[in-house]
């Protein structure tokens, strides 16, 4: 197993056999189960008769891929396992809508929620099925959980139970990496920067040639430390060294303050824009496409969006993937692994269809129910040519897919093959997925916290954060002289940073124990 799993068990440790995941289980209801198929290592997927039946589903539908129950995706779903959904919208938050609609105590019988922490919560009160308490009648996903073990246990509550059906593949849309303007680059005879000093070098000369510039651009201020902080050898919150085995707050290390040292200097030189912290989408984008911006750090699409949009009228203009410099000698070139997705259906305990539900979900953790997931039906959406599928109708891009097919837009996927996604990218960015994973950190640990342990970090942590981000401000624009930074971890300690990563390391530790 990849390493990422060293020293992280919820039945799911390494070495640990299927009987023992089964373990999990508290059931009485337990069935045997199918072998794997001595062809394929995958258990059959489908019954031989499909018997019709339709579930009730509150689900999301995203502005920029709209759910149309009219969707080719859907009809292959109710072609493949016999079911229909009968599908309820929220009118605003998803959040929201899961929440009066526990209240109320009439639940469909499927609910997605994009946040784990409300599958805890409604779990715990006794709302949501615990789907542990069937793995052994879902033989597909405990062959997954093996094999995607840190993506099960960051779906685990704090009492040891699933409530919410875990993900895999599709999070690769959130992956986030450094990008740099090749072709600029060139012109001006610069190297790809492999540390931040060459990473300062590159952007005095760029401010020099273009002097209205601000070389280094991106956008939501100070979120994007989260990115910066791993090719420091830090973290920018709370996070887990796994190294040294233990639990950490980056904002107050020697390792992270060399990160504001960089830029603060970048600020005073005018190498990003004076507007950083507040810098939303359209300045960005703004910055990026006129000339004013040279290197960024988004979202790995982002590549495809800029390249496409305005080669029309610079088709020199180039948007590379560009390696993560390393903050200092010895630091690892690494990216921030943001590639997961925390989103899920969730089964109401008062449905009169659970084994039902149970049946149909495990049919997307199989290799044919990705597929279908995935590309759809071959011969249908898809075709394949020497080994490689690819979708049959030419789309514009993977947005125009989705609303076009229903393919992996929400609702219609668990498990999911990202080479559709990348079918439909240019040569560029398949590069860059290619290139990417070489500076991947480890997935950081997502710990189930109790309903306490939430409330502390909900009060506490609200109140640290604030000071933090305050401070760091101040620190980057000069408001603030770095040389109060022992006053400031002083002062960030005393509001109780190390009680809020005693919280995280009791949370860790108990699942480890379960």
């Amino acid at each position: 197993m990849n390493k990422i799993v060293k020293g992280l068990s919820i039945c799911l440790a390494l070495g640990l056999s299927m009987t023992a995941i089964a373990g999990c289980s508290t059931s009485t209801n337990e069935t045997s189960t199918a072998a794997p198929s001595a062809s394929t290592g995958t258990t059959a997927s489908a019954p031989a008769q499909v018997v019709k039946q339709t579930f009730n589903v509150l689900n999301y539908s995203n502005p920029s891929w709209p759910y149309n129950k009219d969707n080719i995706s859907w009809k292959l779903i109710e072609e493949k396992t016999g079911v229909s959904l009968n599908v309820q919208l929220p009118s605003g938050k998803l959040d929201d809508a899961l929440s009066v609609t526990i209240a109320s105590g009439n639940l469909p019988d499927m609910m997605m929620t994009q946040d784990k922490k409300l599958a805890d919560k409604y779990g715990q009160q006794g709302a949501l099925v615990n789907i542990l308490d069937y793995v052994n009648e879902m033989p597909n996903l405990k062959k997954w959980m093996e094999k995607y073990p840190v993506d099960t246990q960051n779906t685990i509550s704090s009492d040891g139970k699933m409530y919410m059906f875990p993900n895999a593949g599709i999070g690769e849309t959130n992956r986030m990496i450094w990008m740099y303007r090749d072709d600029v680059f060139k012109k001006l005879g610069l190297s790809e920067p492999k540390t931040w000093d060459d990473l300062y070098a590159a952007l005095k000369k760029i401010k020099e040639a273009y002097p209205k510039s601000y070389p280094l651009s991106f956008r939501n201020g100070l979120q994007r430390l989260l990115n910066f902080a791993p090719a420091f050898g830090t973290g920018s919150d709370v996070y887990y060294d796994f190294d040294k085995k233990e639990w950490r707050y980056g904002p107050l290390e020697d390792n992270y303050k060399q990160m504001i040292v960089y830029l603060n200097k970048f600020y005073k030189e005018g190498l990003i824009p004076p507007d950083f912290l507040s810098a939303d989408t359209k300045l960005w984008q703004d910055l990026m496409s006129t000339e004013r911006a040279f290197v960024t750090v988004d979202y790995i699409g982002r590549i495809d969006f800029f390249n496409s949009a305005l080669r029309k009228d610079k088709p020199e203009f180039n948007l590379a993937f560009m390696g993560a410099p390393t903050g200092f000698a010895g630091a690892p070139a690494k990216n921030a692994f943001t590639q997961y997705l925390d989103e899920g259906f969730m089964i109401a305990t008062s449905s009169k269809k659970i084994k039902e539900i149970i049946k149909f979900m495990d049919f997307f953790y199989s290799e044919e129910g990705k597929t279908l997931a995935s590309w759809g039906k071959e011969g249908v959406t898809y075709k394949t040519e020497n080994g490689k599928k690819q979708f049959i109708e030419k789309y514009a891009d993977v947005a125009d897919m989705r609303k076009k097919t229903g393919i992996s837009t929400d609702g219609t996927y668990a498990w999911f093959d990202y080479d559709a996604h990348l079918s439909l990218s240019s040569p560029e960015l398949q590069k860059a997925y290619q290139e990417a994973p070489k500076y991947d950190s480890l997935q950081q640990p997502r710990p189930a916290f109790t309903s306490a342990e939430m409330e502390t970090l909900s009060l506490s942590g609200d109140t640290i954060m604030k000071k933090r981000d305050e401070n760091i401000s101040k620190f980057i624009v000069g408001e603030r002289s770095l040389e109060d930074w022992p006053k400031y971890v002083s002062d960030m300690k005393a509001l109780g940073v190390d009680k809020m990563v005693d919280i995280y390391k009791k949370a860790y530790d108990r699942a480890l124990k379960k």
